[in-house]
């Protein structure tokens, strides 16, 4: 639901710089994250976690949220976070994504960033 919000936030994506990538580190941790506000769905993701949950959250839920995201948002993402600390690793995640997905929304022409004229 939460990418199908963005998706109808970004509109026809006039002018959206569109593709954008961060890396972020926190402590132990360092995570990159490239998405492409495409229209196409995809996700590739290289997290791994050492335990199932990190407080009450389960760490799979992290993946699901990203494959999720980009299914109902219609993005591009790729990601990866290397480190030992799970909470790390997520924090850096979801910061390194909310970077790149504001960059890559940022409005900086007026046109549609296609060879198709959509996206």
């Amino acid at each position: 639901m939460l990418g199908e919000v963005y998706n109808k936030a970004i509109g026809d994506k006039k002018g959206i710089r569109r593709m954008a990538h961060a890396i972020v580190p926190m402590d132990d941790a360092l995570a990159t994250v490239a998405v492409d506000i495409s229209g196409r769905s995809y996700a590739v993701l290289d997290i791994e976690f050492n335990k199932p949950k990190v407080g009450d959250l389960s760490t799979e839920n992290v993946e699901h949220f990203f494959e999720s995201f980009a299914n109902s948002a219609r993005i591009n993402i790729n990601a990866k976070v290397e480190g030992e600390n799970d909470h790390h690793k997520i924090e850096a995640l979801f910061k390194s994504f909310a970077r790149a997905l504001t960059d890559a929304s940022i409005i900086e022409h007026d046109s549609i960033p296609s060879t198709k004229g959509i996206l």
